[in-house]
């Protein structure tokens, strides 16, 4: 069998290194908990902690939570939408 990945309207949010306000307040996490050696971020998923490494995006998915994804998984499985969409 095959299967289509519903279209789904999702928030995201990209982790630069440098906007840690920006990513609490998209997140809601204060404070979010740091890697000192990777400059990563820690997020609490569905399926428990998970690192978002600079480059990485933050989505908030369809029942609220949040996860990060690769910038190269973001950019095969989204495309950006009109925000009157």
């Amino acid at each position: 069998m095959k299967f289509r990945k519903k279209p789904v309207v999702i928030e995201a949010i990209r982790w630069t290194g440098e906007n840690y306000n920006e990513i609490m307040e998209f997140t809601g996490i204060d404070p979010l908990h740091m890697n000192p050696n990777t400059n990563g971020i820690f997020i609490e998923t569905l399926e428990g902690r998970h690192e978002a490494s600079v480059g990485d995006w933050i989505i908030r998915g369809i029942k609220g939570e949040y996860y990060p994804i690769k910038n190269d998984i973001f950019e095969a499985t989204y495309e950006q939408v009109n925000e009157d969409s």
